[in-house]
């Protein structure tokens, strides 16, 4: 063990020395010696670079005579007779030393420790109890200095797995010292105690235990007798534990026991003078009550006065964060003298204003911040700004930069500002190196909870020096500002910049070169074109690691989570319980069953209350026969799915604790879905992923509308009526999640028409008909129910009826995303027209709600398939590009018969009026889903607008790509 591991062992199990003993049989000794050999480097680890240290022993050895049992009394002379006959013979088995700590030179290593009797015996009990053991160790392995100290050795078993019989594959030992583990057991202010250590062999030592400390006070029982009739005893280990061993055995052991005693000292601290006390206390009060009544109204005068105190503090804490130091005192100078009044030019109500002639200005904004946003929540949005801008700020209070204010997802800091300093542009040039390196490890940390694409983020920075005016820009709500040239230079240094770099302009690349910086300065190739400008001159900077730049540390992940606890009841995310993905498929696996744990526990919790109110109902989920023979997945698709009746909300998840086991399942599941998935530029993981994100997005937003009153009791009929009961149902929730992880699992890249044309064994076998869709949700299907996850499973349904429904929900999720089968299309249609237009006066309340949210749920899935058409326009574009690379491969490939390029344009034109706007509005029409649903038509109807001008340059853009153009 390295030297830093065996002392953290020691500190926190208060033991002077830990060793670890392998045991070896004969016939492995050969082996084990070889392996001592090969991996003895733990050994030079545990000394200082340069220490010399040689090899050790090539053999298990051991002592030609045992003289351990020599200059000991009590338990050794007691064990020396018992145990002189038992010494392990050479045949084995052998417990050779192999680490310890403190280490001891080389050739102590490969020692056969059962070559000590006393130890045999020790290691024979534990063995035989699988339990802890004592044995007294006099000076084994004890320095000099413990050698007066009463010491006590505890040998414990190391098992091969954590199973209830695993075996037993060797033992460690702790020495420990009596006074050590007598320390820090009572409080600080506790009178003295006397604890005498005895066992059965004889030894005795006592102990001055008082407050936190403990000190030896000599071998031998010298407590005070006049206590003997409060001695309390105990032994080291529990009794029930030497209750298992044969009393043949346990005769040849020595048993610790501690008794504790008072003494005078301690009897002493608890007299008590409480009945004079108590007389002199009424009396006392009496007068107390008097003089309350005259203090009275000092008191009410007091406490004005600090609530007074109180309030300029928090003015004054809030000018602290908006102004700088050398403004501060104006400020509030001004506040106090009637306000900050605008328009004077002077006295006391003077602008508070200053030119600084030597100042370097940082624009930071976040590419892609935009078209990010659009496809999360606004919890999920401010998530991302406080934990980036939080880092960013922690970071200028390191380098002495002053942040000047956020403008949306822009960062603006100044240095040379409000104390003026020679080195202004390298501190601001080693604030953005740090901003840049801080920025991307945030983002991939934090794409595991905020979902696909985070990581994609990019800082863009722009950084130029000059003259700046600053000052206090007074009003309703005044601010410190600055102004000039040089601020706006920065903000088009920033705008022409590239993302992850950070831009120069040329008067502060001559700062940076002038103060000897060169090296970290690169001119750009091209000639800025800047609004306002014209053409400049800049240089990027160079992004090498400084000796003194701040680096990525641990508390990353701290800050990740605490910015993540504020929208913890928002958004349906959930704590990082895994280690960090080292890809973005790691990621993004993480990411889903963060989402899909989250959800499992909201079907527990509400499986919990169910049971409460019903304790007869059993689990019965019988998973064979579920499915009939020869029926296909577009068979079960249902016409109506059952929505439970009960109305439910504010479950109380959070306190959900899944098994182990559980999550383990989910992750493997998850992970070998991902692995199912073909590495299409479209059809992907990732595609999966931005599915089950819009999915979940929605199903945040059901809610219901203005006009459903949820101030009074029926608050909860009326939210559960009007969203047609989803709100109320946690699997419906998991199934939308769980359809949309698994609905293009082996796609082939091609659609279903192609499958069809090429005569595929799929094609045959689903009879041509949402041939894609049904092996989807066949393989994943199949995967779940594999006995890797029966544990997974018994977590998200009990009943036979549970299971029935989780699996129509999923059936029509999946198949809902073939909108090319016409048959399938019409039926929904007609579900829809039944649900929303012409709905049977005759149908029970039940039935139509029921009704509705089938077709809700089909909508939600087929809008989440193609979300990328109704969000930013560079999402739209980002997956679209990705779909038109797909085509294009498959007519590569001889998989289709028309070149995509010639009928692009005008597909996507007629997908997004025949298709993708009649899906918005009828997102609308459902009425369930808030805002995102003007959302999502906004976006959509934008898009068709851009695309009709943009639409056929970006084709031959796409095909110059495609081409390697």
């Amino acid at each position: 063990m390295s030297q830093e591991r065996g002392e953290s062992f020691r500190t926190s199990s208060l033991a002077t020395t830990v060793a670890f003993f392998p045991i070896v049989s004969d016939s492995d000794r050969y082996a084990w010696n070889k392996y001592s050999q090969d991996n003895q480097a733990w050994l030079q680890d545990s000394y200082p670079n340069g220490t010399h240290v040689q090899k050790v022993p090539s053999d298990i050895w051991s002592y030609p005579d045992d003289n351990s049992l020599e200059g000991c009394d009590g338990e050794r002379r007691h064990l020396q007779k018992k145990l002189q006959a038992n010494v392990p013979a050479d045949s084995g088995p052998y417990a050779p030393l192999w680490q310890i700590s403190p280490p001891l030179p080389a050739h102590s290593i490969n020692f056969n420790i059962l070559d000590k009797p006393f130890i045999a015996q020790g290691v024979s009990t534990m063995l035989y109890t699988r339990e802890p053991a004592f044995i007294s160790v006099c000076r084994l392995f004890a320095s000099e200095e413990m050698e007066t100290i009463e010491q006590v050795a505890m040998v414990a078993p190391v098992f091969d797995n954590f199973a209830d019989k695993a075996n037993i594959v060797g033992h460690y030992i702790a020495v420990l010292d009596f006074q050590t583990l007598l320390s820090n057991i009572l409080e600080e202010t506790s009178e003295a105690v006397t604890a005498v250590m005895k066992s059965t062999c004889g030894n005795m030592s006592t102990y001055a235990v008082q407050g936190e400390e403990a000190h030896f006070v000599s071998s031998g029982d010298f407590h005070d007798t006049n206590f003997d009739s409060m001695n309390m005893s105990s032994l080291l280990i529990a009794e029930s534990s030497y209750n298992s061993i044969p009393a043949t055995l346990l005769d040849e052991r020595c048993i610790y026991s501690v008794h504790t005693y008072p003494t005078a000292a301690f009897q002493k601290s608890l007299e008590t003078n409480v009945p004079a006390m108590i007389t002199v206390g009424v009396v006392a009060a009496c007068a107390v009550l008097f003089l309350t009544f005259l203090a009275y109204d000092f008191m009410i005068q007091r406490r004005q006065l600090r609530v007074v105190k109180a309030v300029a503090l928090k003015h004054e804490g809030l000018v602290s964060s908006l102004f700088p130091e050398n403004v501060r005192k104006q400020v509030l100078l001004q506040a106090g003298e009637g306000g900050m009044t605008p328009g004077k030019m002077d006295g006391v109500d003077a602008p508070i204003a200053d030119l600084y002639l030597n100042c370097t200005v940082l624009f930071a904004d976040i590419a892609g911040f935009t078209a990010w946003s659009s496809t999360r929540e606004p919890a999920q949005v401010f998530v991302l700004l406080e934990t980036i801008y939080s880092a960013f700020d922690e970071i200028a209070k390191q380098r002495g930069v002053f942040k000047i204010e956020t403008i949306g997802d822009c960062y603006v800091a100044v240095t040379g500002l409000p104390r003026p300093r020679k080195d202004h542009f390298v501190a601001m040039s080693r604030f953005a190196r740090d901003c840049v390196s801080k920025f991307q490890v945030l983002t991939q940390q934090l794409e595991i909870t905020l979902g696909p694409d985070t990581a994609d983020l990019a800082l863009r920075v722009g950084i130029h020096s000059g003259p700046v005016t600053a000052g206090v820009l007074r009003g309703d709500k005044a601010r410190f500002q600055l102004f000039g040239d040089t601020v706006n230079t920065t903000a088009r240094i920033e705008s022409t910049g590239s993302p992850n770099r950070i831009h120069l302009s040329e008067e502060a690349a001559n700062l940076l070169i002038a103060a000897g910086k060169q090296h970290w300065v690169e001119p750009r190739d091209d000639v800025v074109e800047a609004k306002g400008k014209g053409q400049l001159r800049t240089y990027w900077l160079v992004m090498q690691k400084d000796s003194d730049t701040v680096s990525a540390t641990s508390s990353d992940k701290e800050a990740v989570t605490k910015s993540l606890s504020v929208a913890v009841n928002q958004v349906v995310i959930g704590d990082v319980k895994k280690s960090l993905g080292s890809s973005r498929t790691d990621r993004l696996i993480e990411w889903n069953c963060d989402i899909l744990l989250r959800l499992l526990k909201q079907v527990i919790a509400r499986r919990n209350v169910l049971l409460k109110r019903n304790p007869l109902r059993k689990a019965d989920a019988d998973e064979n026969r579920l499915i009939a023979p020869n029926m296909h997945v577009i068979d079960e698709v249902q016409e109506i799915i059952e929505v439970p009746n009960q109305r439910m909300s504010n479950l109380d998840y959070e306190s959900i604790v899944l098994p182990k086991e559980v999550v383990d399942e989910m992750y493997d599941y998850v992970s070998n879905i991902a692995a199912m998935y073909h590495d299409n530029p479209f059809h992907n993981f990732e595609h999966a992923s931005h599915v089950a994100m819009s999915v979940t997005k929605l199903l945040s937003r059901i809610v219901a509308p203005s006009d459903v009153d949820c101030s009074h009791d029926g608050a909860r009929k009326n939210l559960h009526d009007h969203t047609y009961g989803i709100t109320s149902d946690p699997l419906t929730h998991l199934a939308c999640v769980y359809s949309a992880l698994i609905h293009d699992v082996d796609h082939s890249g091609v659609p279903n028409s192609q499958l069809v044309k090429e005569k595929s064994k799929l094609a045959d076998f689903y009879k041509g008909r949402s041939i894609a869709e049904q092996n989807s949700v066949d393989l994943g299907w199949a995967l779940l129910m594999d006995d890797r996850y029966s544990n997974l499973r018994r977590s998200i349904y009990t009943t036979r009826k549970g299971l029935e429904r989780f699996r129509h929900l999923v059936v029509n999720s999946v198949v809902a995303t073939d909108i090319m089968d016409r048959e399938l299309a019409a039926k929904r249609k007609e579900r829809w027209v039944l649900a929303f237009e012409d709905v049977a006066s005759d149908e029970s309340v039940e039935i139509a709600r029921n009704r509705k949210a089938t077709i809700v749920i089909e909508h939600l899935i087929q809008a989440s398939d193609v979300a990328h058409t109704m969000q930013h326009w560079h999402i739209y574009r980002k997956w679209n590009e990705r779909l038109f690379e797909e085509c294009w491969r498959a007519w590569k490939d001889g998989r289709s018969d028309s070149d995509p390029s010639h009928t692009w344009y005008k597909g996507e034109i007629g997908f997004f009026d025949f298709y993708i706007i009649p899906l918005a509005k009828k997102l609308k029409d459902c009425g369930v889903f808030g805002k995102s649903s003007d959302e999502y038509l906004n976006y959509a109807e934008t898009n068709r607008r851009e695309w009709e001008l943009k639409g056929e340059e970006i084709v031959s853009e796409m095909v110059r790509r495609v081409n390697g153009g």
